[in-house]
């Protein structure tokens, strides 16, 4: 038995008796089988992961390990064949050249895969914990600073590479550190404002003076919801739904009010005037009772009305009332003043209109045509 597998083995080594065309058979004939042997490798890698690993996983709290898993399978699996095609070509009698052009390929396809593995993983971990977030779960992650810490990170894992890279090959990294850190030097100069914006995107992040989703009202009187914060700006969505991109440093040096804060909750208030004829009483009991009357509003705490001042023409109230969430406040607001207006109406409560009185005096020895 073992003498018919050194025969085998020995069937493909080259020897000096080969002709040209068995030289370059057993040869390819020997790649093919490196090559074999490494995607069964990753078929077998793949296989265990999948079978067991997942098995593993579930015994524990959390299905983290269970999408990472998920994800990082197919670049193994890639990562080994490609070391399949590597070791084989090494078995190759290529030209020196040749050989360092095709090793060099490779070297890079695997630096690649090895940053797809690491990204991969590092988007899925944020992912989930912005979900935890989403779902309420204790923490101080912030879903805010999960777009930008994947997209700082993935610079730093492209910069590693290209180090990598030019380690490989051979190039000097320092003195292209030092003249990337001058050039970065004179770019900085150039690009202050873009900095700041950046430096002041990272403070959005930290601070949180707003979500994504949040609606808030600018210093301008523009009202909208965050739709994305980025590095350099952040996207507000209007209610007229027009997309308004504002540089983060304006964002930090400016007041703007947040709906969100402290709760989606939000107060509304509801100014009508009535004839000085009426009863001031009976009209406040009628403005509670007409909300307390539409189920957006709110019970505790309840809508409440004020006589607030004598106007020029009228009575002026003042209903206020909470709505649950605060995209519903506009809604809410017409369905009352709708209301209003037929009870009003139906009670003969009348909403007067301003009237001015003109009184013109003649003088004395004017001659009146």
């Amino acid at each position: 038995m073992p003498s018919l597998l050194e025969a085998f083995i020995t069937s493909f080594v080259p020897s000096s008796s080969d002709t040209g065309s068995l030289f370059w058979a057993k040869r390819l004939l020997t790649a093919l089988l490196v090559f074999g042997c490494f995607w069964l490798l990753a078929q077998a890698v793949c296989w265990i992961i999948n079978r067991w690993g997942s098995k593993i996983a579930s015994f524990t709290a959390t299905d983290l390990d269970d999408r990472i898993l998920k994800r990082v399978t197919p670049s193994i699996s890639l990562l080994l064949t490609f070391l399949g095609i590597y070791y084989a070509f090494r078995t190759l009698p290529l030209h020196e050249k040749l050989f360092r052009l095709l090793s060099g390929g490779l070297f890079i396809a695997n630096v690649v895969i090895v940053c797809i593995l690491i990204y991969r993983v590092l988007h899925e971990t944020l992912l989930w914990y912005a979900e935890r977030q989403q779902d309420g779960e204790a923490g101080t992650f912030s879903r805010q600073m999960a777009p930008i810490i994947e997209k700082v990170t993935m610079l730093f894992i492209i910069g590693a590479a290209l180090m990598v890279v030019l380690k490989h090959f051979n190039y000097d990294i320092l003195s292209l550190v030092t003249a990337l850190g001058i050039g970065s030097l004179a770019i900085g100069m150039a690009a202050k404002d873009t900095l700041a914006h950046v430096i002041s995107g990272f403070t959005l992040m930290i601070d949180r003076p707003f979500r994504i989703g949040d609606r808030i009202q600018l210093s301008g009187g523009q009202v909208g919801d965050v739709q994305d914060i980025g590095l350099r700006s952040t996207k507000i969505k209007t209610l007229d739904n027009q997309l308004l991109i504002i540089p983060n440093s304006d964002l930090c040096n400016t007041m703007l009010t947040n709906q969100a804060f402290p709760d989606n909750r939000i107060k509304g208030r509801i100014n009508v005037g009535v004839g000085y004829a009426s009863d001031a009483e009976r009209v406040k009991q009628q403005l509670v009772a007409i909300a307390l009357e539409i189920d957006d509003v709110l019970k505790d705490p309840g809508p409440e009305a004020y006589f607030v001042s004598f106007g020029d023409s009228a009575l002026n109230m003042s209903l206020f009332f909470w709505v649950e969430e605060y995209a519903k406040l506009f809604a809410t607001t017409d369905k009352i003043n709708s209301k209003i207006l037929a009870r009003f109406r139906e009670q003969g409560i009348e909403i007067p209109f301003p009237i001015r009185t003109v009184t013109l005096k003649q003088e004395q020895g004017a001659h009146t045509p």
